[in-house]
């Protein structure tokens, strides 16, 4: 650690841009881990996280009133490492889904058919639209990392069904893709 004190400059600009990116990148993950109850995750990626925190930041304090950029820096790495730990997360895609669907009657069976020869577990319930019309709502629970390719396919099959996604913490019983 006391190398990184005595590093000035680019060297040292660098070393604070990057550990501060893959910090705040894992701090976001670690968020979501916590958020979908996967506790020992969270808890192990909480640790790098502050240790890589506690390198930085007594890097950036050390002298920081002769080299104020090193604030400058560390400002643009946090931004930067919101970005890509959101970008990574979206990549990993931890936890479940639950896609509803609203569709006319008369498509409802057809989609959810071509839902199921997919693999996907699909609940089906009649409602009433707009002027008392009939409508199919259609239930979905599945991985996140399943979401592009069942809305891919509930598109080619209906351009125009009302979709709706939503995050599940827990789910019991059921069927997941």
């Amino acid at each position: 650690m006391d190398f990184l004190m005595n590093l000035q400059g680019p060297a040292l600009y660098l070393i604070i841009f990057f550990a501060k990116i893959i910090e705040v990148s894992i701090s976001t993950i670690r968020l979501v881990y916590i958020n979908k109850g996967e506790r020992v995750k969270g808890a192990l990626l909480g640790f790098v996280e502050i240790m890589i925190w506690l390198v930085v930041v007594s890097s950036v304090l050390n002298n920081i009133t002769e080299d104020p950029i090193k604030v400058f820096i560390y400002a643009a790495a946090f931004s930067l490492g919101n970005f890509l730990g959101v970008t990574i997360e979206s990549k990993i895609a931890v936890g479940l889904a639950s896609i509803q669907v609203v569709v006319d009657q008369s498509d409802g069976e057809i989609l959810a058919d071509a839902l199921r020869e997919q693999g996907y577990g699909v609940t089906i319930i009649e409602g009433k639209g707009i002027n008392e019309s009939v409508k199919n709502l259609l239930f979905i629970q599945l991985k996140r990392k399943k979401i592009p390719a069942a809305i891919k396919l509930i598109k080619e099959h209906n351009p125009e069904a009302y979709i709706t996604v939503n995050d599940i913490k827990t789910m019991l019983g059921g069927y997941i893709k």
